[in-house]
């Protein structure tokens, strides 16, 4: 199983939406697959298609981060329809090195979209679950948990991360 690189902000990829897949072919089952491998070597709870150089509509939520393949969501042109509460929480992500940032997000969410059999897919999610997808459905739009914090935070990663010291 190849593991995918996982890309650093500022990557150009990760400030951009996403493109909607219009067919699930062998290149998408394969590239979830690669994501799932990469994502529990991580270890990561979530990876989405740009994050790995594929600006496509694709993510991969694990709230068990490898640990109950039960557990593991693939999902396709993900869609939050409803969204319910807000909770505040701390987040970090493969693609923000060494950064945590306190994000407001929905407490309850219903995502849809597809599967890799083409399937539709509702599903409800709440707490650390509907974070996750939240979090996800952001890189699709070219967001990133930098996009949440102060300025100065971003500034300061920013310089960190051309000096090359993250």
């Amino acid at each position: 199983m190849p593991k995918k690189e996982i890309l650093i902000y500022p990557d150009k990829v990760l400030k951009s939406r996403a493109h909607e897949v219009d067919d699930i072919n062998l290149d998408i089952v394969t590239l979830a697959e690669d994501m799932r491998h990469t994502m529990h070597t991580a270890p990561g709870v979530g990876l989405a298609a740009p994050q790995v150089g594929e600006p496509i509509r694709l993510i991969l939520v694990d709230p068990s981060a490898g640990k109950d393949e039960s557990q593991l969501i693939v999902l396709i042109n993900p869609v939050i329809a409803e969204k319910e509460g807000v909770e505040t929480d701390i987040e970090m992500c493969l693609s923000v090195p060494e950064t945590s940032v306190e994000v407001d997000r929905a407490s309850r969410i219903l995502v849809t979209g597809i599967d890799l059999k083409g399937n539709e897919v509702r599903m409800e999610a709440n707490g650390y679950l509907a974070r996750i997808f939240q979090h996800e459905i952001d890189h699709l739009d070219g967001k990133v948990i930098l996009d949440y914090a102060s300025s100065l935070k971003r500034s300061i990663y920013l310089k960190k991360r051309k000096k090359g010291t993250l």
